[in-house]
């Protein structure tokens, strides 16, 4: 399992995928996300701007991705 640090409240699914390196742009994240192939605390996400809050977990092929509020 793979950790993802971000600042602020949350990050949309879509641009957290971007930002992890999984998906070269934005547009690729929105169609894996629109084909079913991510999944949010093991349950497949089709929402591509889905607000991804701190200790969730996100599914993407043979990844998963912590997701970890950054602490001032």
């Amino acid at each position: 399992m793979e950790t993802f640090e971000f600042s602020g409240d949350y990050i949309e699914l879509n641009r957290l995928l971007k930002a992890a390196g999984f998906c070269g742009t934005g547009g690729m994240a929105k169609i894996e996300i629109e084909n079913g192939l991510v999944s949010v605390d093991g349950i497949v996400e089709y929402r591509k701007r889905c607000k991804i809050r701190n200790g969730q977990t996100v599914g993407y092929g043979s990844h998963t991705i912590k997701v970890v509020q950054m602490t001032p």
